[in-house]
């Protein structure tokens, strides 16, 4: 295990200091701006600007990486994620929060897609898998790291904005003075729903309303925890709780669905979470146990579904597409994680906190009655047929590049090489994994 980890552990420590600031960043703003009296809807805002923002990154990166190379644009996402959460410091409103928000979603999908490309150029096909579960498990523990830091100190001052923008620098620095040789070219995605439609309408629909779903409650969690009046360490957990339980969950339900068929196990995993929209909307639990306890098992639901919901749609997909079919789906996400923070910041506005489970709630009741009337209208996929179901990492951290590191697959159609390069960047080219420590 050493052997195949040890050429890549610059990189995963590099990763880890991006996500360990990510995980700052998204939590300090929903509680800072708590503090503040932003609106439920202005801080469902902040979710809706960084949709936007890593919807455009991930289509914009491949481009920008192509023009002036792997270094330079890791280092320009970097700096700009780190002047990105001081402005937030300075400049405390909404109006200045929300369009910044979209900048930083930009930056941390530049910035994941050029990781991810670095680990998919040095993994050889034996140990990719290996590779990508270790990348999985450390994103996640970095993340939850530094969202549990946030009950250490103040939350009205600077200081945790500061500390973001310390590990987003750190991880810049390493790739500035690196002498190693360029990855592969960045894979491009261009979204063509129409196909994804005729390949599996479940997932389409399934993966836009789970975008609604999921995006919801990862930009408001704290909002809602603050707002039943859960002490600053509980709303930490409340927050990331749910996305651990999500990662634990993935690995019963994914077994389940390679043996039955995978829209029957989508919809008793959304009756799981429809089951605990209803507990938060009825039993309105104001303590720290029950909360907890319902968290953990919504989040066990609503992270477990879009692997789900990839594996189904590559079931049904040509061969040779996967990484395309999973790329889009990953687009049509990215719209419902748009849509989803916007309707829920005004739910919670209009009803209180429960506005938030009252959105997340009609999502689900779709996502089942949409399902359970396609598994009326088509067969499900013969077992021989189908393909492994894969542990992958919550949606709105992922990428194209995601995609391609999780399948191994080098492929055409609608997912592609970026242009290599230009020759002025083999001057100044990106390191290789295990030479200078730490890689971003």
């Amino acid at each position: 295990m050493a052997r195949y980890l040890l050429p890549i552990s610059a990189l995963l420590l590099g990763s880890a200091l991006l996500q360990y600031a990510g995980g700052i960043h998204s939590l300090i703003l929903p509680v800072r701006g708590s503090d503040e009296g932003f609106s439920a809807t202005s801080l469902g805002l902040l979710g809706t600007g960084w949709a936007v923002g890593y919807v455009l990154g991930c289509f914009y990166t491949p481009r920008m990486v192509g023009l002036v190379g792997h270094i330079r644009a890791f280092s320009v996402v970097c700096a700009f994620a780190a002047v990105a959460i001081l402005l937030q410091a300075i400049l405390v409103s909404p109006q200045a929060w929300i369009p910044v928000r979209a900048v930083s979603g930009f930056c941390f999908a530049g910035a994941a897609m050029i990781v991810e490309s670095w680990l998919n150029d040095r993994a050889q096909p034996r140990t990719r898998g290996t590779i990508f579960g270790f990348y999985s498990m450390i994103n996640l523990g970095a993340v939850t790291a530094g969202q549990l830091v946030i009950p250490l100190g103040d939350t009205t001052g600077f200081f945790f904005f500061a500390l973001g923008a310390i590990f987003y620098a750190l991880a810049l620095v390493p790739t500035a003075i690196s002498t190693s040789q360029s990855p592969a070219p960045l894979t491009t995605v261009h979204l063509d729903v129409g196909a994804l439609w005729r390949n599996s309408p479940v997932a389409v629909v399934a993966v836009f309303l789970v975008g609604i779903s999921n995006a919801s409650f990862g930009t408001l969690a704290a909002v809602y925890a603050d707002r039943v009046g859960l002490a600053l360490g509980s709303v930490a957990l409340f927050a990331s709780l749910p996305v651990l339980a999500g990662a634990l969950a993935q690995v019963p339900i994914g077994l389940a669905s390679d043996r039955l068929d995978r829209r029957w196990v989508l919809v008793a995993t959304a009756v799981l979470a429809l089951s605990a929209d209803l507990a938060f909307i009825v039993l309105q639990p104001h303590g720290m146990p029950l909360n907890l306890a319902l968290a953990g098992v919504f989040g066990a639901a609503i992270f477990a579904m879009y692997p789900i919901i990839v594996a189904h749609a590559n079931d049904h997909a040509p061969p040779g597409t996967s990484i395309q079919v999973s790329g889009g789906l990953l687009m049509v996400f990215g719209v419902g994680s748009i849509i989803g923070p916007l309707i829920a910041g005004a739910a919670m506005n209009s009803l209180g906190p429960r506005g938030l489970f009252l959105t997340t709630i009609s999502a689900h009741v779709l996502i089942i009655a949409f399902t359970v009337w396609r598994i009326g209208r088509r067969a499900a996929v013969a077992d021989d047929e189908k393909g492994h179901f894969q542990v992958t990492m919550p949606a709105r951290a992922s990428t194209p590049e995601t995609a391609a590191l999780a399948s191994g697959e080098d492929e055409d159609g609608d997912l592609e090489p970026a242009p290599t390069p230009p020759a002025a960047d083999e001057r100044s080219p990106t390191p290789q994994a295990g030479d200078d420590p730490p890689a971003g």
